[in-house]
């Protein structure tokens, strides 16, 4: 049993007659020396100073000037499967998540989590003694499992973390953000300074000091998850800038000027050729005065972030040091996949619009440009940047390219490192890293974790290149794929291919490099190869099914992404509900005929608040009392349309009601019920069915960003709520009045 299975005393009949034991078994690791693991969002291969950019990266520079610095290293081309081969040394689609968590079809390969027949290392290492911190981003738990209701199986407390605290999806607002504290979820901080990135870094110092006070020698993992520089691209002020005219040239002399640096570095060979333009970027010089005012300034912002970023692990790497911790703390940092593309061509004011297809016009930029990087915008640059900061490789995040797979990575451990300042250059993944320190420490894997049988590793040690710079590469092979996009690289050769959604995979042209020789993938040998071409294909498709790969999916098939199930018509919500952004099993109203009921009661006409949000700043829809009266607000993108019922509400228990009919492509109108009278109505325009940012549906309050400036989150609302009764009609366009008048006999 747990409670003696430690146990090597003695016991006899009496106390005095036995003896005590105290003493916990050796460690069966060779060595404990803590980890500390720091993940960036969506930073390209160039964008860290000492992989060539001009942006001040001081505290990520130092671990290469202290350690080691890898020039051929790879991940998968999006975040949650980079994650999860970083933290289990399986391949992705083995285990479930084979894109994004949010991206489930109904296939084992998207199940949106890493199965617990691959523990991670948390999972590990907790078994040797090691206390494991997780703090920032997680996006390793499905969408459906995320709200109060659990099952919190795959949130990192049941996942082997002893402490958490971050958000669970795949973005956040970086002023105020989802926060998770262990297994709640708790308010954004009041302090109208709070960024998330000094958020996490103050958690994790936090933790640290705890630990060392409490138990000086019990080693730590620290996995430190930055949502920067994934959109929105936030930051203070002061950092943008700092930056201000570093960017007037444009993207087409930042990359010359980055290929000149990298080379100068040793990263590159003196004959490095740049890739070419990426389709659809516009040539620098051919944009109008305007277009590079703006792209420059989306820059600027971007660069601030990402320096704010470094002057936070920065913090934390001084925290290691305070602590007596550094000589024994082997420090990796990583990026999760290569820049992002998102922003389209001008970058825009707000990520979600040219998510959901509105691009945002350079004059709709303009006018918000004094507001890039502060709470007002969801700021994301032009893919030009993005280009730039993938230097010199072709290509971006989501492709399997060296753009959107080639990252950096950093290793510091000067107890274990004897070199300093050097670079490596042998092809590794990103799912060889959890093998590479279990190899370090002398741990085997595990036969089971929490009583789970364990499959094995799918990744191979790389300790043997921290001490030798000539040394081979043991690994062979590594498929990459990724909703459709498909690549295989094996013993110096690469077979890749770029898919257009919506065509049939057997269309699909591969291509293919001989990378020892041409990294950016710029001489396609197809035709001179074509032998070796079609065993590199044969290859993946063998890959493919060995670890789970299959079926492939563009998003475009029968079941598309699976977010959205067959919706429902009708939701009973109570107060204090929370349901997440993307939760399939939640009402989606925006666009639609509805109807929505509240119970609620008052002890005042004074007391106000929010009855029912969903979404925020950034788009939604709230129904609140202000005013003592109701009011209907819908946001899109941050266009938005208040309608106001004129009638005083009552003190005491009152049901209101909000019939809101579809009556054109973009419009609505709302009618207000007090106890059944009705109580005015008016014209919600626009009134769009879209997704929104990463905020919740919430129940009495409007937690994160309010979807209605004339409150202030969060709006708790000052009563009771016995219920909100949520009814959807459809999307068709109707006549209003038949449609009020058939909801009115209904009731």
């Amino acid at each position: 049993m747990e409670h003696d299975r430690l146990f090597r005393g003695r016991i006899d009949r009496s106390v005095d007659e036995s003896t005590v034991s105290w003493k916990t078994p050796a460690s069966v690791l060779k060595r404990r020396p803590n980890i500390v693991m720091i993940v960036l969002d969506d930073v390209g291969f160039a964008q860290l100073g000492c992989y060539g950019s001009a942006i001040d990266t001081p505290a990520l520079d130092s671990l290469a000037a202290d350690g080691l610095r890898y020039a051929n290293f790879h991940v998968t081309p999006l975040c949650s499967p980079t994650r999860t081969c970083l933290l289990t040394g399986r391949n992705h689609h083995s285990v479930g998540m084979g894109r994004v968590a949010e991206m489930v079809n109904g296939f084992p390969n998207t199940r949106g989590f890493a199965a617990k027949e691959a523990a991670n290392l948390a999972e590990i290492l907790r078994g040797h003694g090691y206390q494991t911190l997780a703090s920032g981003k997680w996006h390793l738990a499905s969408i459906d499992e995320t709200s109060p209701a659990g099952p919190y199986d795959h949130w990192p407390l049941q996942r082997g973390f002893d402490r958490f605290y971050g958000f669970l999806a795949g973005e956040t607002n970086q002023w105020n953000p989802e926060l998770i504290l262990g297994n709640e979820r708790i308010e954004p901080p009041a302090d109208p300074g709070y960024h998330l990135s000094e958020g996490i870094v103050d958690q994790a110092c936090t933790w640290l000091r705890q630990l060392v006070s409490a138990a000086p020698e019990t080693p730590f993992f620290l996995y430190v998850a930055f949502a920067a520089g994934h959109s929105p691209h936030h930051v203070p002020r002061a950092y943008a800038d700092k930056y201000r005219g570093c960017y007037d040239a444009g993207w087409d002399v930042a990359r010359e000027t980055i290929l000149a640096r990298q080379k100068a570095l040793g990263l590159l060979p003196a004959d490095q050729r740049l890739a070419p333009r990426n389709p659809g970027i516009q040539v620098w010089e051919e944009l109008g005065a305007d277009e590079q005012r703006l792209a420059a300034r989306m820059q600027e912002v971007f660069a601030g972030f990402l320096d704010h970023t470094d002057v936070q692990i920065g913090r934390l790497l001084d925290q290691v040091d305070a602590l007596g911790k550094r000589d024994d703390t082997i420090v990796l940092a990583i990026s999760d996949n290569g820049a992002s593309s998102e922003g389209g061509p001008h970058g825009t004011y707000d990520h979600q619009r040219a998510r959901n297809g509105f691009g945002s016009s350079v004059e709709a930029n303009l006018e918000r440009l004094d507001d890039m990087g502060g709470p007002l915008t969801y700021n994301h640059y032009p893919a030009g940047w993005a280009m730039a900061g993938n230097t010199p490789f072709k290509r971006y995040k989501a492709n399997t390219y060296a753009g959107g797979v080639r990252a950096p990575l950093l290793i510091r451990w000067p107890n274990g490192i004897r070199a300093r300042g050097e670079t490596r250059r042998q092809f590794y993944h990103v799912v060889d890293i959890t093998p590479t320190l279990l190899d370090l420490l002398g741990a085997p894997l595990p036969s089971h974790v929490n009583g789970v049988a364990q499959m094995p590793l799918h990744g191979v040690s790389m300790a043997h290149t921290l001490t030798d710079d000539a040394a081979d590469t043991r690994k062979t092979i590594q498929y990459f794929e990724t909703i459709g996009q498909r690549g295989i690289w094996h013993n110096g050769w690469k077979a890749v291919t770029f898919h257009r959604r919506g065509t049939p995979f057997e269309d699909d042209v591969w291509e293919l490099y001989h990378l020892d020789e041409d990294l950016a993938e710029i001489d396609d040998l197809a035709r001179d190869k074509p032998e070796k071409l079609k065993a590199l294909v044969d290859l993946w498709w063998r890959e493919a099914e060995r670890y789970g790969v299959l079926p492939l999916d563009d998003l475009t098939g029968r079941r598309g992404t699976g977010w959205w199930p067959e919706p429902g018509n009708r939701w009973v919500l109570y107060q204090d509900a929370v349901l997440p952004h993307f939760f399939k099993a939640g009402p989606r109203v925006r666009g639609s005929s509805h109807r929505i009921t509240a119970r609620i009661e008052r002890s005042t006409t004074e007391a106000g608040g929010v009855i029912i949000a969903d979404g925020g700043r950034f788009g939604g829809y709230s129904i609140y009392v202000q005013g003592n009266r109701l009011h209907y607000t819908t946001n899109n993108f941050g266009e938005r349309c208040r309608v106001s019922s004129p009638v005083a509400l009552p003190p005491g228990a009152v049901t209101l009601r909000v019939d809101v009919v579809r009556t054109a492509s973009d419009a609505g109108r709302a009618r207000f019920y007090v106890d059944d009278a009705c109580a005015g109505e008016g014209v919600l325009q626009p009134f769009r069915y879209h997704n929104f940012v990463n905020e919740p549906l919430e129940v009495g309050r409007d937690s994160q960003t309010p979807v209605d400036e004339a409150y202030a989150s969060p709006f708790v609302f000052e009563g009771r709520i016995v219920d909100v009764v949520i009814e959807a009609y459809g999307t068709e366009v109707v006549d209003q009045e038949t449609l009020l008048e058939a909801l009115m006999a209904s009731q």
